[in-house]
């Protein structure tokens, strides 16, 4: 097998049409559909993605998908086979496949490669992209516009186009760009046995391209070797795996061939199965391939990766309104053209006026403000050393209600220290710690971090061992067969005497059980007496490891021998010598400690609604210790073999009930957190680093990952964070409420106000003999107040709104226009009728009659349109009990004076204005004190009614 520079982790796919391979054997008949046509596989695309437009199914992460339980199913028949029977279900032979069997098969299923997936092209997003209804409102209404020779107009709704679609268009062709990363696949040559010969066949080792791998080859391995596919292993030799491409934990794992597992083995723990992306850490073997390219393990894995993504509620949200505001604007703008038709006869001049209501009625700004608000949220979330790579995120992480993180690194500091030393009965002693030192202080070869939390944990605690008193005389290295270090000393003052013997000392640490079978004596150290390692004194120990294993810490042993050795002999140490009959003294514990800001910073999410969820890896005792320190309950706990049990029900039930879930593997990981987004309607955020963690965060609302994370982690995260610290999350969850606060306070505004501003302009229609407003003032009125509101984003919330999250109520807005909208209507229509009572504004004999009802009209509505945000914006008395940041007061009173001073100035003679009395503002005043004293009516009876504003 290759050595390849970099490992990578596949992407897989759940089509249909990977390896097939023609068997008569039922078993593998059964976990293997039999292969497509080119007009099946066709058919079935075109069905799948009509499928895909009208169907609203949820991935509810319960159950495991067909692709996952036929490979599952395989491998555990596998697992429990005989290697005679193994070779019968891949129709292979011992001596491997020939040259020609190879080749054919190799046409049959098709290249060894995870993934065969097409990506959407960049056109194929661009157009997605572009096709939302909000778009399509702003080009029909800019196309009507240039016909009817408003040029700016069109020109000013083609400009919001353009950004909406560039913003959508980046976000999405990022996200296909990091797919496509995940789907690359290292090549590397693979040593394999195969057969030639017509009439005597020779079996020879060749190599192969990893691509040109198929089911049936006999594959040669060593250290450092990829396995190229999902391997049953047929010999082994003192072989260790690392599987973290899979776990996303350091440990490895011991392999063997000669076992034959059994269903309760979990999938990960098989002793004689080797997965496709995980290497050879130490050892060698032979394997028989058994499953290639998109039906390996690894592939159906990663096969969600870019599929289940969440739907975004906000942007179904806005799509809804689209869809409410095209059913409106049809329904008005038609009447408002036809009655306009019947009264001018001239159709241009009624299309045109028609033109200038819808575009009162759309909410333009919508692109800007959305943006906006993302743009200055990540801007205050890099100040917090937080790298954002999808604006939406932002708002996402408002609604967000459950944080999923991993305990490694984040809930601590990713660095072992001493918590005890202490001999076979449970006795701190500092002679275990005195010898640990030694070993870990002479030692050349392969530092660890636990050789640095020993030296740390001396030097800080104030010992003097002396290791000057010593000499280092030869060394045993670290191997992952004997799990164990030994270093050789002898003592100065024994080098320095002329006797022909040297004091000579081995001292060996390691894995526990490891140092424990080469101990045949055990020492009594407050005595000093040195017994015989008795099987009593040895599950006493095993019990001591259970208990502090339990408690999270973890264990190695230390022992010690004396060696006599002849001053002048040079000769190398024999391993099997120095490392048998030893003295065991003790053993030393250590421990991840939790961050000091993490416990701090858990309590902080948990004042704002956001609950924690550790996914890890490791096992649940450790979890379990990690937990209790910071503060996360631990009275509802699982593990992955446990879910493994479970029906679809008791998973969704236990998922929502738990706050601790250990030992996951990468798909349990994924199905934790549609489980939540699904059956619970959470919005989940997933905080994890590793490849392992690549099918959670795609799946998750809010993927996070930090700088030191692997690439393919980084690609689909949406948050970086550049420090592993979740104090930068509180801020990004503040800022994100802030954001959705604040678009929210637009949307409700800027509808509210619309639909209001058009009701009121067609039912004035209906009592006037004229348009309220001409097509230009109409556009002018609604150009103005947009411009004033591009200061929203700047605005604060109420202290209230940013303690809960915040998430986008279907019912919500209609409800919300229901109550508020009849305000505006009101008092538009008590301007009305103030201007043809007391002004008699509809008289035919008055003169100069339209230019007044238009400029009274336009100011009033300006206003109400202006103003407005101070009464949406927040639940207390505008103006007394809150008053808006400076930008909006600044917006508010600029946009109002430019209102009230047109009529008086050359443009709006040239706009057919004339100038109003006092008289007409001293009833706005009124007016307005009326429509905030109503407005604040409401307001008080709908929080009565529905517990909250915005």
């Amino acid at each position: 097998m290759g050595r390849p520079k970099i490992l990578t982790i596949f992407n897989g796919s759940n089509h249909e049409d990977g390896d097939r391979i023609p068997l008569s054997n039922t078993v593998r008949e059964n976990l293997v559909n039999k292969p497509d046509t080119h007009q099946d596989r066709f058919c079935r695309s075109v069905f799948n993605y009509l499928g895909s437009l009208f169907s609203n199914k949820k991935i509810d992460g319960g159950s495991r998908t067909d692709e996952e339980e036929k490979v599952i199913s395989w491998l555990y028949s596998l697992a429990k086979s005989g290697k005679d029977l193994v070779f019968e279900y891949v129709r292979s032979t011992e001596r491997g496949l020939s040259f020609t069997e190879a080749e054919r098969r190799l046409k049959e299923n098709g290249p060894n490669v995870p993934l065969e997936h097409a990506f959407p092209s960049w056109w194929h997003l661009l157009w997605n992209a572009f096709f939302h209804p909000f778009n399509i409102i702003l080009i029909v209404l800019s196309a009507i516009s240039f016909i009817t020779s408003d040029n700016p107009n069109g020109c000013i709704m083609l400009a919001l186009v353009f950004i909406s679609v560039s913003l959508r268009f980046y976000k999405e062709y990022s996200s296909s760009k990091a797919a496509m990363k995940l789907s690359e696949f290292v090549r590397c040559p693979i040593k394999v046995q195969r057969c030639a010969g017509r009439v005597v066949q020779t079996e020879l080792v060749v190599q192969v391209d990893q691509r040109d791998i198929v089911p049936g080859d006999i594959v040669i391995f060593e250290p450092g070797d990829l396995f190229p596919g999902d391997v049953r292993l047929l010999s082994s030799k003192h072989l260790v795996v690392s599987q973290s491409s899979l776990t996303g934990e350091s440990g490895i794992t011991e392999k063997t061939a000669d076992v034959n597992e059994d269903q309760s083995t979990p999938l990960l723990e098989l002793k004689n199965i080797c997965f496709m992306g995980t290497n050879v850490v130490s050892g060698s073997g032979t394997g028989l391939v058994i499953s290639t390219g998109p039906k390996t393990y690894t592939s159906t894995i990663f096969s969600n990766v870019g599929k289940h993504k969440p739907p975004d509620d906000f942007e179904e949200g806005i799509r809804h309104i689209s869809y409410v505001l095209v059913g409106v604007m049809l329904v008005i703008v038609t009447i408002i053209i036809l009655i306009d038709y019947f009264t001018s006869h001239i159709w241009s001049e009624s299309i045109l006026f028609g033109v200038s209501v819808a575009c009162a009625l759309t909410p333009q700004m919508l692109p800007v403000i959305v943006n906006a608000s993302l743009a200055k949220g990540a801007l205050a979330m890099a100040r917090e050393r937080c790298i954002v790579k999808s604006l939406t995120a932002i708002r996402d992480m408002g609604s967000m209600d459950i944080l999923c993180i991993d305990k490694t690194g984040t809930l601590t500091m990713n660095r072992a220290i001493v918590i005890d030393h202490i001999d076979g009965w449970g006795s701190s002693k500092e002679k275990v710690l005195q010898f640990v030192f030694l070993n870990s202080y002479f030692k050349t070869e392969q530092k660890y971090p636990l050789d640095d939390a020993i030296l740390a944990f001396v030097y800080t605690n104030g010992y003097r061992f002396k290791p000057s008193k010593w000499r280092k005389k030869d060394e045993i290295p670290f191997d992952f067969i004997r799990r164990r270090v030994s270093v050789i000393l002898e003592t100065v003052s024994t080098v320095e005497r002329s006797s022909p013997f040297l004091d000579t000392l081995v001292v060996t640490k390691g894995a526990l059980e490891e140092v424990m079978k080469v101990c045949s004596f055990i020492e009594h150290i407050d005595t000093g007496a040195v017994t015989t390692f008795s099987s009593e004194d040895y599950h006493r120990i095993r019990n001591m490891e259970e208990e502090l294993s339990n408690d999270g810490l973890r264990i190695i042993g230390v022992a010690v021998k004396r060696l006599r050795m002849r001053r002048n002999d040079l000769s190398i140490v024999n391993v099997e010598t120095a490392e048998s009959d030893m003295v065991f003294l003790g053993v030393i514990t250590f421990f991840d400690p939790p961050k000091d800001s993490a416990k701090q910073a858990l309590w902080r999410l948990a004042d704002k609604g956001v609950k924690a969820k550790v996914l890890t890896g490791d096992s649940l005792a450790l979890a379990i210790r990690i937990c209790k320190e910071v503060g996360i309950r631990t009275s509802n706990v699982t593990t992955g073999p446990e879910l493994e049990l479970l029906d679809e029900q008791s998973f969704h039930e236990t998922i929502k009930r738990v706050t601790v879930l250990a030992r996951l593997t990468p798909t349990q990981k994924l199905r934790v957190v549609q489980s939540l987004q699904t059956t619970g309607n959470n919005v989940v955020g997933f905080l994890g680093d590793g490849i392992n963690d690549a099918p959670a965060l795609d799946a998750a609302n809010v993927a996070i990952s930090v700088d030191s994370g692997v690439s393919v982690a980084k690609d689909f995260a949406d948050i970086i964070l550049l420090e592993k610290d979740l104090n930068v999350l509180i801020a990004g969850v503040e800022q994100g409420r802030l954001t959705f606060g604040n678009t929210m306070k637009y949307i409700k505004m800027s509808v509210i106000a619309n639909i209001g501003s058009v009701l009121s302009l067609f039912i004035a229609y209906l009592f006037l003999d004229f348009e309220p407003l001409t097509p230009g003032q109409l556009l002018t009125q609604n150009f103005l107040y947009s411009v004033g509101q591009i200061a929203i984003p700047w605005d604060g919330m109420d202290e209230d709104d940013t303690k809960t999250p915040q998430r986008w109520s279907e019912k919500g807005l209609p409800m919300f226009i229901l109550w508020n909208g009849p305000v505006c209507t009101l008092c538009d229509i008590a301007a009305l009728l103030f201007l043809m009572l007391y002004y008699k504004s509809h008289d035919k004999e008055l003169d100069a009659r339209y230019e007044f009802f238009h400029s009274a009209w336009f100011v009033e509505g300006l206003l109400m349109q202006t103003l407005i945000i101070h009464l949406i914006r927040t639940e207390k008395i505008p103006f007394i009990q809150d008053v808006a940041s400076w930008p909006v007061i600044c917006s508010t009173v600029v946009i109002s004076a430019i209102g009230i001073s047109i009529p008086f100035t050359i443009i709006g003679e040239v706009m057919g204005f004339v100038g109003l009395p006092i008289s007409y503002f001293g009833f706005l005043v009124v007016l307005f004190l009326g429509y905030f004293s109503a407005g604040q009516v409401v307001k008080r009876i709908y929080i009565l009614i529905y517990k909250k504003w915005l």
